[in-house]
C-alpha cells in the first residue's frame, strides 16, 4: 500500500483475482509422502504444508499451538506452516499444488475459484467476521449511513466488500465518500486523512488503543471511539477458512489427511480457547514480532470469532452464512462496477463432509467443540502492545 491519501485504483479487483502467488516453498514430489493418511507402516510422519495469509500472528494461534502441543504429530502428520506475506495468494498457492492446504477469507477465494482454481472449504473456522469501521466520537458516524460525505479508508485488495455491502445496504453510494486507500494500521486515522478507517477487532482495533491520545497523555480508550461491527450491520462475510484441493479430496488418502487435519487443528484451537496466555506465548516463540499484550489481545479477540460454536461445532459452515456471502460476492459493486463473482460458485467450494467426521471423533474423544460456556478474557494493553 502507498499514501494513505491516494484512492483506490481501478485494477484492485483485477489484482486480487488475478495475481499469480509466490509460493517460496519446494513443490512436493509424488515420493515425500504428501497426500498420506498419518504416516506409513515404520511410524513415519506424513509432511504437510499449511499456508497462512499472513505473518506469525495469533490470528493462527490454533494451527501453531496443534504443533506446539502435538495434536498433529498424535494424527501421523508432520505439519509445516507455511507464513504469508504481501506478495503470498494463499488460494493460488494451494491450487497451484505448491502446499497441502491453506488458510484465506471465504470472499477472496470465491473470486479466484471462478478464475479457476479448483478448491474447497473444508472447515470453516472464524463464524463471525472481525471486520470493523472505527471513527472518533467526535466525527458523529455510528453507521454506514452517516459515511455519506466523509473520507472513508479502505484496505482494498478484497478486504473491503463488506464496507461496501454495509453503505449499499443504507443507501450510501460510492460517489457520496472519499474513497481512500489505507495502510494496514490506523496511521491514516489519526493522522486525520480520513474520518473512519478499516480495523480488524484483533489486529488494527488495538493498534489505535495502544496509542496515546496527545490530548491526555493516556492511551486512547473504547469510549472515545465509534465502531461499526459488519456482523451487526447485516454484512459479514466469511474469513478464514481451511481450504483444500478439491480433484485431491477424490483420492481416499488425501481425503483422511484432510480429516486427521481438521481435527488437529480444531483442537488447537480449543487449546487456545482454553489457554490464550500460552497460546499467545507459543506464537511469539514461534516467530511473530508482535507485543506480548497485543498478542494475546489477539488471542482473546480471535476466539470470540470461533467460540462459542452455533453451527454445530467449530469448522461446520453454515448454510445461512454462505449464502449471504455469496450473495454480496456476486452483488456488490466496488468503484469500478465489478464484483467478486458474476455467478454463483460451483457445489464443490464447500462440502461440511470432512468436518463433520473429525468433530465426530473429537466428540468421542471428550473434546469440546462448541465452546457453550466460553467467556473472554479480560486484556489490558500496554503502550505499543509490549
Amino acid at each position: 500500500m502507498r499514501a494513505t491519501t491516494r484512492k483506490l485504483g481501478a485494477g484492485v479487483v483485477a489484482l486480487v483475482l488475478g495475481l499469480t502467488a509466490m509460493s517460496g516453498c519446494a513443490q512436493k514430489d509424488d515420493d515425500d509422502g504428501g497426500g498420506g493418511s498419518g504416516g506409513d507402516a515404520s511410524g513415519d510422519l506424513t509432511p504437510v504444508k499449511l499456508q497462512l495469509q499472513w505473518v506469525p500472528q495469533a490470528q493462527f494461534a490454533g494451527y501453531y499451538a496443534a504443533v506446539d502441543q502435538g495434536y498433529y504429530e498424535d494424527e501421523g502428520l508432520d505439519v509445516e506452516i507455511v507464513a504469508g506475506g504481501v506478495d503470498i495468494v494463499p488460494q493460488e498457492v494451494l491450487a497451484a499444488g505448491d502446499v497441502d492446504y491453506a488458510i484465506s477469507w471465504v470472499p477472496k477465494v470465491l473470486g479466484s475459484i471462478e478464475q479457476g482454481a479448483a478448491i474447497t472449504n473444508v472447515a470453516q473456522i472464524f463464524e463471525r467476521s472481525g471486520t470493523l469501521g472505527v471513527s472518533f466520537k467526535d466525527a458523529g458516524i455510528a453507521s454506514p449511513a452517516d459515511f455519506k460525505g466523509k473520507n472513508v479508508g479502505s484496505w482494498g485488495f478484497g478486504n473491503e466488500w463488506e464496507l461496501f455491502a454495509g453503505m449499499q445496504e443504507e443507501g450510501v453510494t460510492l460517489d457520496d465518500i472519499n474513497l481512500v486507500q489505507q495502510s494496514f494500521d490506523m496511521n491514516a486515522l489519526l493522522q486525520g486523512d480520513v474520518d473512519v478507517a478499516q480495523a480488524m477487532t484483533y489486529n488494527e482495533y488495538a493498534q489505535l488503543l495502544e496509542t496515546e491520545n496527545p490530548e491526555t497523555g493516556e492511551l486512547y480508550q473504547p469510549d472515545e471511539l465509534n465502531v461499526i461491527d459488519y456482523n451487526d450491520v447485516g454484512t459479514a462475510m466469511l474469513q478464514d477458512a481451511i481450504w483444500a484441493q478439491t480433484e485431491q479430496l477424490e483420492d481416499d488418502a488425501y481425503a483422511d489427511q484432510t480429516v486427521k487435519f481438521i481435527k488437529a487443528s480444531i483442537k488447537g484451537w480449543a487449546y487456545v480457547r482454553d489457554n490464550p496466555e500460552d497460546a499467545a506465548t507459543i506464537v511469539t516463540e514461534a516467530g511473530s514480532e508482535l507485543g506480548q499484550s497485543h498478542q494475546l489481545w489477539m488471542a482473546n479477540e480471535t476466539n470470540k470469532l470461533i467460540w462459542p460454536s452455533t453451527s454445530g461445532g467449530v469448522g461446520m459452515i453454515d448454510e445461512e452464512a454462505w449464502d449471504q456471502t455469496v450473495a454480496i460476492a456476486e452483488g456488490t459493486e466496488n468503484e469500478t462496477g465489478a464484483t467478486i463473482i458474476s455467478q454463483p460458485p460451483p457445489e464443490t467450494a464447500y462440502t461440511n463432509e470432512y468436518v463433520e467426521q473429525a468433530l465426530t471423533e473429537l466428540r468421542d474423544e471428550g473434546v469440546d467443540v462448541e465452546g457453550a460456556d466460553f467467556e473472554p478474557i479480560e486484556v489490558t494493553l500496554n503502550p505499543g502492545g509490549s
